[in-house]
């Protein structure tokens, strides 16, 4: 037998199958197609020489190689661990497309040579020694350093682009849309502007949580996500409102003209100090006093300050009644299947007469001194009178913004129209194809937005009314409805007013004793009040929805 039949009968080494994993680091490289199709060329060579069979091609477009955080990534590593073995290598243009940590670079070498599958980079070919895994190590080292060196590098050239006022790329906050600022070089700044549509969600957003609906008094997070999902807002992704969404509108600095860059760490969430966070200016939508009643509403209403039992509870006095001896709060008991109920000190309730003598009184009693007492000392005429006339100064400078506002929103409805006409225009000229899921996608967005921008502007234009004479019988009018408000409206309504100015009630055997500020309950009295439109309306549809105390009660009435 010659050596030539011997060779033919030796079994033929099968081909390798190779899985090619391709990554830029950056969405905009992706974009413009700056490293993968090279890559792609590069590693499709390296395999036609060596004899490889390329069987899957996993691409990166836009991913960090600092952790695992990579869809493509986990699908290659799932399929390359998984049974019946899907390849044999895995081919990348060097370890940094693999990983830029040396120690999770490790970790997934290891893992696949579990299952018999090498990682080869095409421009640092090493072998399986000792020697080559070292030099692996000691690549991916440097590697990691680099990464981390460009991150510094990146982050110092973003802080002192913030520094300067210009916005760095990401999404904007809602309420306000990204516009070129300046060209330098290459380059097109960019600054943040007002975005019609959104901001007047903000500022119903705030007016909500501050004012309330003019029905039941100021809206929680909660109620306020219910209220306006019913309406069919929607975020600028097209979900639901949640209330996560909302406290990030109510908390955000961005409104009142300072947007805060560099507040946390990325990759870890760590709150960064104030002295790494960059502030810059920005255009204001809500002013300083409301943002601030708001982070002052906020932090009372913290579960971690005030129990949401308080915060919820049905009872007027929840929360500021406590007993005059023990200083125990006062609590609610029922008698009689819940035919009566009282505040009770809780002090004795727990722990009996020997902790403290207690006492008890019926909560419609209690409700109705306190009230009493509140509405008799504050709503006197003089100080009506500077209330009602600084409403009228507040309602004025709304109408003055208003207008300006309303010009604002006939310019955004009118420039969404037309990216409407112009999308549909393409569209019939065949440059666009209605069948695209993206194309649907944007066509449905920009409805939406026309859609809202044209309720807004419908809602803007409803002429005001002009403001009234301020008279005795006004005030006297306006006194007696706000009185009644008080002493019969909703709980949740009266409740928010008085504990914005009682902070303590202490109850005695024949002395009741109330503790708070004046000023507080007459800007609370001020800050909920409707403001007149074609006519002047007291307190909503249901004002004084009793007529035994108001013997011409009109549920509008013209202002002469």
């Amino acid at each position: 037998m010659t050596c030539s039949q011997a060779s033919s009968l030796l079994p033929l080494q099968p081909k390798l199958r190779a899985a090619l994993y391709l990554r830029v680091s950056t969405g905009r490289q992706a974009e413009h197609d700056l490293s993968i199709p090279d890559q792609k060329r590069q590693a499709e060579a390296y395999c036609q020489s060596k004899g490889w069979t390329i069987v899957a091609e996993f691409v990166e477009p836009g991913a960090s190689a600092t952790d695992d955080r990579r869809p493509e990534f986990q699908r290659m590593m799932e399929a390359a661990t998984s049974k019946p073995q899907s390849c044999d290598v895995i081919v990348v243009h060097s370890f940094s497309r693999f990983f830029r940590d040396h120690f999770e670079l490790e970790f997934h070498v290891r893992r696949l040579a579990k299952h018999d599958i090498r990682l080869v980079s095409i421009t640092q070919e090493l072998g399986d020694d000792p020697t080559s895994v070292m030099m692996r190590q000691i690549m991916a080292l440097f590697d990691e350093y680099q990464s981390r060196e460009n991150a510094k590098h990146t982050l110092r050239a973003m802080n002192e682009n913030a520094r300067q006022g210009f916005w760095n790329g990401s999404r904007p906050p809602f309420g306000y849309r990204v516009v070129d600022a300046e060209k330098r070089g290459q380059k097109i700044k960019k600054r943040l502007a007002v975005d019609p549509i959104q901001a007047e969600t903000v500022r119903t957003i705030f007016s909500l949580y501050l004012e309330g609906d003019g029905r039941n008094g100021p809206m929680g997070i909660k109620s306020i996500v219910s209220a306006l999902n019913a309406q069919g807002m929607r975020t600028p992704s097209g979900a639901n409102l949640s209330c996560k969404f909302i406290h990030e509108v109510l908390t955000r600095t961005a409104y009142i003209g300072t947007h805060r860059f560099n507040v946390t760490e990325a990759k870890t969430g760590r709150v960064k100090s104030e002295a790494e966070t960059i502030e810059f200016t920005t255009p204001s939508i809500i002013d300083e006093a409301s943002f601030q009643d708001v982070q002052s509403r906020l932090k009372e209403r913290n579960p971690k300050v005030t129990a949401p039992r308080l915060t919820a509870a049905p009872c007027l006095l929840t929360g500021i009644a406590v007993c005059a001896d023990c200083g125990g709060g006062m609590t609610l008991r029922t008698g009689k299947g819940g035919r009566y109920r009282y505040y009770t000190c809780a002090t004795q309730a727990r722990q009996g007469k020997s902790a403290c003598r207690g006492r008890s009184i019926r909560l419609d009693r209690l409700d109705s001194l306190v009230m009493e007492h509140l509405t008799n000392r504050m709503l006197q005429p003089d100080r009506m009178c500077d209330m009602l006339a600084a409403l009228f100064d507040q309602y004025a400078d709304s109408q003055r913004a208003g207008t300006a506002r309303v010009e604002t929103l006939r310019s955004a409805h009118r420039e969404v129209e037309a990216k409407v006409q112009r999308l549909y225009a393409a569209i019939e000229n065949g440059v666009a194809d209605l069948s695209d899921s993206t194309l649907k996608d944007r066509l449905a967005a920009l409805k939406t937005q026309r859609d809202e921008s044209k309720r807004l502007l419908e809602c803007a234009e409803t002429p005001d009314a002009q403001l009234p004479e301020l008279t005795p019988a006004m005030i006297e009018d306006f006194t007696a409805s706000l009185k009644t408000r008080l002493l019969e409206g909703p709980v949740a309504f009266r409740k928010e007013y008085l504990q914005s100015v009682v902070e303590r009630v202490e109850v005695g055997d024949g002395l009741i004793r109330l503790t708070g500020r004046k000023d507080s309950l007459a800007r609370q009295l001020m800050s909920g009040r409707p403001l007149p439109k074609k006519r002047v309306r007291f307190f909503g549809q249901e004002w004084r929805p009793l007529r035994e105390s108001n013997p011409c009660y009109r549920r509008e009435r013209a202002v002469s």
